[in-house]
């Protein structure tokens, strides 16, 4: 157990909040988000959902649409630590992951953490890095932590790479590796804002004043480990197992891929889909979770065959196929879980 400060008295951080709790706090996140980010509620509900699982995200989409700004903006309200690296093809992996420093005091070689060493990691263009470098991350994403020079240094719980890419731009741009790709729970992106939307940012913007956006901080670090915590009462039946399951399997046996989704995958969908019902204050997982967040965590993580490719068939539509194709099992709530209001999720993806 932790404690964390209110006023002038000292109070404990459980290292588990309820359900309820959860969602309470999950809300007022995505308040003060709002605030700041207009119109896009359920993508923000995505991204947040990707940070209770644990999982790492990744925002593909034009230039301009806020994607920095959702990463930048959930790091500050939940009071994590933040590390940007800006992603260049001069990049190297000391850059990002820490060096060896002569230190002529001691006369022996100490380690100097780089930026990976925080809770988020923004990572801005992550695909203008070459692949040396992103290979420097695939330890640090899945193991949590970094080797240098045969030692290990862990990193911080929790640890998120919150990454950013332009899907059409190629010029001085690497194609991200499929295990690193396969290491992020979400790809999702974050599209145009309706007019009124656009009207209303500048509303804002003129009300503050100023270019600088400052948000409150919602909940601390140990909050957020214990919400992330409070995932594991979250139910999830044998058939909605059984479900996750046949998605994954349906992609696999897809005559439009090359290759399906790994078990990544699966562990995905129900570690979202436990996500999206505490979200919605439920304390166990339905189909419809699953369903509402199968194209974020799924299409990704298929490749095409090289003549749908070219054609425009995009892995998005695979998924939705898999899901039209495999049966929903009709299963009721478990005996004694409460009931209401789920939050709405994208239903589409833009996947290459």
């Amino acid at each position: 157990m932790t404690n964390r400060r209110s006023g002038d008295r000292t109070q404990p951080t459980p290292d588990v909040l309820s359900i309820t709790d959860t969602e309470a706090a999950c809300k007022r996140i995505i308040a003060e988000l709002e605030t700041v980010v207009v119109g896009k509620r359920p993508e923000l509900e995505l991204v947040l959902s990707g940070l209770l699982a644990g999982g790492h995200i990744l925002l593909e989409d034009l230039p301009g649409l806020g994607k920095t700004l959702i990463a930048r903006s959930l790091a500050q309200v939940t009071g994590l630590t933040v590390g940007r690296v800006q992603f260049t093809p001069d990049l190297m992996p000391a850059d990002v992951t820490g060096s060896l420093l002569y230190d002529r005091e001691g006369q022996d070689f100490k380690f100097r953490p780089g930026p990976i060493f925080n809770n988020v990691v923004l990572g801005d263009e992550i695909n203008r890095a070459p692949p040396k470098t992103q290979a420097a991350l695939l330890e640090a994403m899945q193991e949590r932590q970094v080797t240098v020079d045969g030692v290990s240094h862990p990193l911080p719980v929790p640890f998120i790479v919150l990454a950013t890419q332009n899907p059409i731009e190629f010029e001085g741009t690497y194609p991200l590796p499929e295990a690193q790709i396969d290491r992020f729970m979400v790809r999702t992106s974050i599209g145009y804002p309706s007019e009124d939307d656009d009207a209303e940012i500048i509303r804002r913007r003129l009300q503050r004043r100023t270019d600088k956006i400052e948000l409150n901080e919602i909940v601390d670090a140990a909050t957020l480990r214990a919400m992330q915590a409070s995932l594991e009462d979250v139910l999830v039946s044998e058939p909605v197992i059984e479900y996750c399951v046949s998605l994954v399997h349906a992609t696999r046996a897809s005559t439009q891929v090359h290759a399906g989704a790994g078990p990544r995958g699966v562990e995905a969908l129900v570690k979202l889909a436990r996500a999206r019902a505490s979200l919605g204050g439920r304390s166990y997982a339905t189909p419809d979770d699953v369903k509402a967040v199968a194209v974020s965590a799924l299409a990704h993580r298929i490749m095409l065959l090289p003549e749908l490719w070219v054609r425009g068939v995009d892995t998005a539509s695979v998924v939705q196929d898999c899901l039209e194709s495999v049966p929903t099992p009709p299963t009721l709530p478990p005996e004694g879980a409460f009931q209401r209001e789920s939050p709405t999720f994208p239903d589409n993806d833009r996947a290459s």
